[in-house]
């Protein structure tokens, strides 16, 4: 078990938002996974009405951060009958504002990854050492940084409340909320990035992060929090209520603390985390992807998972069908829930076999950038 200064005060550290009754940790529950399936969908039809009703946030901005490699058999789990050993995922940022009933306004980053350090990901970092130079600029495109997005958008750094990701796989927040030690990778004691901002994160995660299991190690970089301050975390007990028409919502499985944010726009709600890569995973009936329709129709599967890590792949699966059920329709084409993949397939001429059926691309919301 590796030693955090937040290990022993998880439980002892400050939080945010108000509880939301009608969503419960299911993971938790006593039940067969069968029943918690059916438990996922009365849970999320009685959300949808109370989450319509907070109001929406002023705006919800997208900002793509890097496209890379990621193997086919994780992505699409058993379903995919594509020749290509990877395919391409777009890791995009959602910037979210709001205003607080007394004025105050907010800002969320969702995904606000820092890429360049991602990279160190034990998986990814082994990946990048058996592929050759040229290939890996092939397949590894950069379209922007966290700090030259909100550049863009006009957001100082500073006026940025809160962090938050689906899950902590290959996140390094040093650079983000700063260390209290010097870091040796890094050549110095980083301050922190975002000087008031605080990581929204569930506490199983945090939990989980100081006794990895084997099948989690290959996806996270434990040794960057070694020297995270504690007060850098907000933590979180299930689903939340951050602003009008923001919420964060636990969905275990894809990990142990995984969580989604669910958003209410002028198009509706909508949900994005990476408990799947595709929008058709949500309904493979609709997908043209070699094997995904056949797949699903012959093992009786709704969802296709993103599986590089199956901790409790029943959670998943119910997690899934959560947020798909919660999602609203897409007013561009009505076969597809409004579920956002916080890593998006891409198509890419390198791999064959799996250009997506439908795209998102975005989530526009409220004012937007000139």
């Amino acid at each position: 078990m590796t030693h955090f200064p937040w290990t022993t005060a998880v439980t002892d550290l400050p939080t945010v938002g108000t509880p939301v009754d009608a969503v419960t940790d299911l993971s938790r529950s006593e039940e067969p996974p069968g029943a918690r399936l059916r438990a996922a969908r009365r849970q999320a039809a009685a959300f949808r009405a109370e989450f319509a009703s907070t109001g929406t946030p002023d705006s919800v901005v997208t900002c793509d951060l890097v496209t890379l490699p990621y193997p086919t058999r994780f992505g699409l789990f058993r379903a995919s009958k594509a020749l290509a050993p990877f395919l391409s995922i777009t890791n995009r940022m959602l910037v979210i504002r709001w205003t607080e009933s007394d004025g105050r306004k907010r800002v969320l980053l969702f995904e606000p990854s820092d890429h360049e350090r991602g990279r160190y990901t034990p998986y990814f970092d082994s990946l990048a050492q058996r592929t050759p130079g040229v290939l890996r600029r092939q397949m590894v495109t950069e379209h922007g940084t966290v700090l030259g997005h909100l550049a863009r958008l006009g957001i100082e750094p500073a006026d940025v409340d809160y962090l938050m990701f689906d899950h902590l796989h290959t996140q390094d927040l040093r650079r983000w909320v700063g260390t209290t030690a010097f870091q040796d990778d890094l050549g110095q004691a980083p301050e922190a990035a975002f000087p008031h901002a605080k990581v929204i994160v569930q506490r199983d995660e945090l939990a989980a992060m100081a006794d990895l299991h084997p099948l989690q190690r290959p996806w996270y970089q434990p040794s960057t929090y070694a020297h995270v301050p504690p007060e850098a975390f907000l933590p979180v007990n299930g689903t939340v209520l951050l602003g009008p028409g923001v919420a964060v919502m636990k969905t275990p499985g894809h990990v142990f603390g995984n969580q989604s944010l669910v958003v209410n726009t002028d198009t509706g709600i909508w949900v994005s985390s990476e408990n799947v890569i595709a929008v058709e995973a949500l309904v493979p009936g609709h997908s043209t992807l070699p094997g995904l329709a056949t797949w699903a129709r012959a093992w009786q599967q709704e969802v296709v998972l993103n599986a590089n890590t199956i901790e409790t792949t029943a959670d998943q699966y119910n997690s899934v069908v959560l947020e798909k059920t919660l999602a609203d329709r897409s007013q561009a084409d009505p076969r597809f829930p409004q579920f956002f993949p916080s890593s998006e397939l891409t198509g890419a001429w390198t791999n064959p076999g799996t250009k997506p059926t439908f795209t998102h691309g975005a989530i526009r919301h409220g004012a937007q950038p000139a």
